[in-house]
């Protein structure tokens, strides 16, 4: 199976639609399968008191709230339909993350997105999460700073969302509609997992790719991977152990003004994450050990055969004072050295002539 590699462009649009078509373009010059939004009202996502992130501090104006950053970094709901209707031209997914209800109910009602993907601070966030579910759309669910625990919990809401039961949301009603049958077989169709570190960037020893297999065993979904770190290496490793989904945030340029331009790739190297996955896939290639065609050739140039030590003559017997073994392998194959030991020579042989016989 193809990875899926998600350009997530986020809210490194700016606010502007053209930058936001220019992002769609650079994600599908570098092959990327979607390229990725953020749907929100900032009124709907923090509070006026709501203070920014660490790394939010750095990169935009520390005194400025988190609401007021929001509010610029809006994509219009009107931007989405031109986004939409741009990205099918291009041969491109849209996909957005919406962070609000409105803002879920547009995507699904309105804009009529195929699937949805969950960032990782809504995680615990039970009423969005059976919205989310209640939609019928696929998700994509990053589990950035959770535990098992917490996802298994995410995953009864979800499950219990998609069945649509006649019963009150409540996380008894959750664990048995996580626990049913029915329940796994549906997040198996529905969810994909992906590991995420929430830090920007995210130091490399703080990755942990080993977490995607333990989300692989704990719940037997897809997984993939939701990359914060600086450059596209872990990308490529993550694809390498198997992840599914790859979802990467890019910029036009890392000096633009905003939060997440400076951990953002640019086009160039989002090019060279996307084709460097390619080649993982090919280097994978599938869970079988035989000879591929072009080593055939190579096969018998480099295996050795049964070869004649010295002159042999018709009637002799085969010993190890007239048999040794030698290239090339187009001869009798040396697993045959014992049982041809004792046996009688039907012609001569000259010294270095391949056994047949």
């Amino acid at each position: 199976m193809s990875v899926f590699i998600i350009a997530e462009a986020g809210v490194n649009h700016n606010g502007d639609l053209d930058t936001a078509r220019r992002l769609v373009d650079a994600a599908v010059a570098a092959g990327a399968d979607a390229v990725k939004f953020q749907t929100f009202k900032a009124e709907n996502l923090v509070t006026r008191h709501a203070g920014k992130a660490g790394y939010q501090k750095v990169t935009t104006d520390a005194d400025e709230s988190q609401l007021a950053m929001l509010k610029r970094l809006e994509l219009k709901y009107e931007f989405h339909f031109e986004l939409l209707d741009y990205c099918r031209r291009q041969g491109i997914e849209f996909l957005s993350t919406a962070f609000d209800f409105e803002s879920l109910d547009f995507l699904v009602r309105e804009l009529g997105v195929n699937r949805l993907k969950i960032p990782s601070g809504e995680i615990t966030n039970g009423p969005f999460l059976l919205a989310y579910a209640q939609t019928g759309k696929r998700v994509i669910l990053s589990t950035g700073m959770a535990t098992l625990g917490e996802i298994e919990t995410a995953l009864g809401v979800l499950v219990f969302g998609y069945l649509d039961q006649d019963l009150p949301p409540s996380i008894d009603a959750f664990r048995c509609a996580y626990s049913s049958p029915q329940g796994q077989e549906v997040l198996y169709d529905k969810v994909t997992l992906l590991h995420c570190t929430s830090e920007y960037p995210t130091p490399v020893e703080n990755i942990n790719l080993r977490a995607m297999d333990v989300l692989q065993q704990a719940f037997g979904l897809d997984v993939g991977y939701s990359d914060h770190s600086v450059g596209l290496l872990v990308p490529v490793v993550a694809a390498a152990r198997g992840a599914t989904v790859i979802e990467k945030h890019f910029t036009l340029d890392r000096a633009l003004q905003g939060p997440d331009h400076q951990v953002s790739l640019e086009p160039d190297e989002l090019k060279e994450m996307v084709c460097n996955i390619r080649d993982v896939e090919k280097v994978l290639g599938q869970c079988i050990k035989c000879p591929q065609p072009l080593e055939l050739e190579n096969r018998q140039v480099v295996r050795k055969s049964l070869v004649a030590k010295r002159a042999i003559s018709a009637g002799e017997p085969f010993t190890d004072e007239n048999l040794t073994l030698k290239r090339p392998g187009t001869g009798k194959s040396p697993m045959d050295y014992w049982a041809m030991l004792g046996k009688t020579s039907c012609r001569d042989y000259g010294a270095d002539e391949l056994i047949d016989g």
